[in-house]
């Protein structure tokens, strides 16, 4: 029965903005906002589902590389909503910068330390122990984030940044689907009901979620966001920080939610994967799309030019993935782990001073270096995500025999 009720729930939430929108009323800004965040919320839950239910009807390596982009689909929207209107006007840069800096930050300060935190309430365990097979992510993480360190210092996200990190994201999901990794399957709920049906029937109820659920967040992108630039200018509040962090709360928290409902059902290695996995992909594709969207949009080949508030931002969102890579090296996390990051994210939101920003980022520089330093399993974990991936190519192992 409360199968039945989440599904319901979540079907109604886009169906209330899709009704407005058709209907051609235009709300107050802010009811945009309310209005078109409860349908991509809602909207949310039923890509991750009917997403969930796919598996059974394409093969694992199409799954794997579907799966990717539909965990992200809604904050994809919103971001590249931004960057395309940035073709037509340069100020909206600053937005499609503010959101993806925002979302990526969310995930690991908020989302990872919440896993481990409703762990160690749910069973007293201070550590959370990852698979092996995740050093996959790890590793295509480090080499992103250690890529993203040249986007503020060059100034500019270009098309060969596009070229650059969807080549890693696509190498990505090859070494994924290798190795045979899958993305956990949730134990109940509304994917196991939709599950029981016939294969016919299964399927018609997939593709029919997947485009209700798309024409609800294309029907929501634009509103949301010029919504949240109308509110913040109404009531006098900074659009850059609306952007930031209230339109990925809105975004990323249906995946908040399934990565503590994976914790409570006594499956935290999966909670954390999940979100990892996310983090490889909104690193890699999602910033790689943006200049790709921009040049779309203004008929030409350009780069977005980022201005100083910009680069600071995406320097600190770099440094932040490198100490979380430090942190999870040795594919466990703990507690007191969880705590400094979280402290980090937290205290960070009330200095708005760019010379903060990279005092914090030095902060996670230096954090990061001194752990791989200090803890010999880090070392060890950094050092066997390289080898282990080295091993695995097949054109290596050829030469070495």
């Amino acid at each position: 029965m409360s199968a039945w009720v989440w599904l319901i729930a979540a079907l109604l939430l886009p169906l209330q903005w899709i009704c407005v929108r058709l209907s051609g009323i235009h709300p107050p800004p802010l009811w945009e906002v309310v209005g078109a965040g409860l349908a991509i919320f809602g909207a949310a839950f039923v890509l991750s589902w009917a997403a969930e239910v796919a598996q059974m009807d394409i093969p694992q390596a199409l799954a794997l590389a579907f799966l990717a982009l539909i965990a992200v689909l809604p904050e994809y929207a919103v971001d590249i909503y931004f960057a395309w209107s940035a073709g037509k006007d340069p100020a909206y840069t600053a937005y499609a910068t503010a959101n993806m800096t925002g979302a990526n930050r969310l995930l690991i300060g908020v989302g990872w330390a919440a896993v481990v935190v409703t762990f160690w309430l749910k069973t007293r365990q201070r550590r959370v122990h990852l698979e092996r097979a995740r050093s996959v992510e790890l590793l295509y993480l480090t080499v992103a984030t250690a890529y993203s360190f040249v986007i503020p210092l060059r100034g500019t996200l270009s098309v060969i940044d596009t070229v650059i990190l969807v080549a890693i994201f696509i190498s990505y999901m090859i070494s994924v689907s290798r190795a045979h990794v899958v993305e956990p399957e949730l134990q109940g709920g509304p994917g196991e009901l939709l599950m029981r049906l016939r294969p016919a029937g299964r399927r018609l109820a997939t593709i029919m979620m997947f485009a209700y659920a798309g024409f609800a967040i294309y029907l929501s992108a634009e509103p949301f966001a010029e919504g949240l630039l109308a509110t913040g200018r109404r009531f006098g509040i900074e659009e850059f920080l609306l952007v930031q962090w209230l339109a990925p709360l809105a975004s990323e928290s249906p995946e908040f939610i399934v990565a503590i409902v994976f914790v409570l059902r006594g499956n935290p290695g999966a909670s954390m994967g999940t979100l990892i996995s996310s983090k490889v992909n909104q690193w890699t594709l999602l910033i790689g799309m943006l200049p790709a969207a921009y040049s779309l949009s203004a008929g030409h080949l350009g780069a977005m030019h980022l201005d100083s508030r910009q680069a600071e931002e995406i320097f600190l969102t770099a440094a932040q993935s490198l100490f979380a890579i430090a942190v999870l090296a040795n594919l466990s996390f703990s507690l007191a782990e969880a705590g400094i990051i979280f402290a980090l994210f937290a205290t960070q939101l009330f200095f708005t001073d760019p010379v903060f920003r990279y005092a914090y980022g030095i902060v996670y520089i230096a954090l990061a270096a001194t752990w791989l330093i200090a803890s010999r399993s880090s070392r060890q974990g950094l050092v066997t995500m390289f080898t282990e991936r080295r091993s695995r190519n097949p054109a290596v192992a050829s030469r070495e025999k």
